[in-house]
């Protein structure tokens, strides 16, 4: 697969508006009431739905990868070349960015407001890579077994389930994680802080790539095909 104009817009868009999502939820949340597990609760909804609904609606398009991580999955599965992953990557980091000052400016902040978040810690850092290696099984093992109509809804849920069960909150995604250092607001993520949440999630790539490969031996070392995928060789993703 060689990234076309339409692929590159759409993983710029879909992430854009992903972020919109996530930070526009977190800031009405916090808006709508000061008690921070409805915050959550509300940030985790909204981000399921408007993923849910991306997915579908851009997955023909790109794949709806949205998510460095689910790239460089898909690199290491043979499914994408590398020039065609490093475009993905470069307009997933533009996207949410974007996507993040329009969150801001919607809710009348400055476009930029650099978090002071701080998200440190081995206990956040392992809660990063579980939820990302949780989001990539999720993905591929959907995916692999024929039923690629459900990948949206599993991806959504499981990452409003992540919310929860990460101690991270799981950001999963080192575009979102870098995007999320732009808003000093309930989604937020101090700039010092990230380069550890994107290391961690980088972590659970190869590991995520070789449980698949486990799991489902029959495609082992075949990357994902548009029959498979549902999208020209790529899986749909994360937050």
């Amino acid at each position: 697969m060689t990234a076309g104009r339409s692929e590159l817009v759409a993983e710029f868009v879909g992430t854009a508006f992903l972020l919109a999502g996530v930070v526009g939820s977190g800031i009405m949340a916090e808006r709508l009431t000061d008690d921070v597990g409805l915050q959550l609760l509300q940030n985790a909804i909204a981000t399921a739905g408007v993923l849910i609904a991306l997915i579908l609606a851009l997955g023909p398009a790109s794949g709806a990868h949205f998510n460095p991580a689910v790239t460089l999955a898909q690199r290491l599965f043979g499914a994408v070349d590398t020039p065609t992953a490093a475009a993905y990557i470069a307009v997933q980091i533009l996207g949410g960015a974007a996507g993040v000052i329009l969150a801001n400016l919607m809710f009348d902040l400055s476009a930029v407001t650099w978090s002071t978040t701080e998200r440190s810690g081995a206990d956040l850092l392992l809660a990063e890579v579980v939820a990302t290696l949780g989001l990539l099984l999720v993905i591929f093992g959907v995916v692999r077994s024929g039923n690629t109509d459900a990948v949206a809804f599993a991806v959504g849920w499981y990452i409003a389930g992540a919310y929860y069960f990460t101690a991270s909150t799981s950001f999963a995604n080192p575009a979102v994680t870098v995007a999320r250092t732009l808003s000093d607001t309930f989604a937020g993520i101090a700039p010092r802080s990230a380069p550890g949440f994107v290391a961690a999630q980088l972590v659970a790539v190869p590991v995520a790539v070789a449980l698949a490969r486990l799991l489902y031996p029959a495609v082992a070392g075949d990357p994902p095909t548009a029959d498979e995928t549902g999208a020209p060789a790529a899986d749909p993703v994360d937050r």
